[in-house]
């Protein structure tokens, strides 16, 4: 019995178990993950957040210091901030600074450079080819 290809990859997604399935999305943004430490946050994955975005750890670590206003250091993989900050706080900067400045948005692929040219900064989509300007300044 000879089985063509549509079939064979409708019986092989049939099978999948429900937590392989995928969304569609390539890209999600990350979540920080943490705990408190007396008066200072830390954020535990923050070097995986920075290779997930692509963007350079000081561009990211700026960004958060001044939306979220407190002093931060980087500790090896970790980010410590100067004060007591929820996970949703953290998480909606850290979604904000993607759609920012990693996603585009024409086609909302996370496939793109900053680039500076003169005192603007543009995003510039290595899929789709659109270049933006950045309005945000850090």
């Amino acid at each position: 019995m000879v089985l063509d290809y549509k079939t064979l990859l409708e019986k092989g997604r049939k099978e999948l178990p429900e937590s392989a399935k995928s969304t569609g999305e390539r890209f999600e943004v990350p979540k920080a993950k943490g705990h408190m430490e007396g008066n200072k946050t830390v954020i535990s994955n923050f070097s995986q957040i920075v290779d997930i975005l692509n963007r350079e750890q000081g561009h990211l670590l700026k960004f958060l210091q001044r939306e979220l206003a407190t002093p931060a250091t980087v500790d090896g993989q970790r980010l410590i901030l100067g004060r007591k900050l929820s996970a949703t706080q953290i998480n909606s900067k850290i979604q904000m600074y993607a759609e920012t400045f990693v996603l585009c948005p024409d086609c909302k692929k996370p496939d793109t450079k900053l680039i500076k040219e003169d005192r603007i900064t543009f995003l510039k989509c290595t899929a789709c080819g659109s270049k933006h300007p950045i309005k945000a300044k850090i």
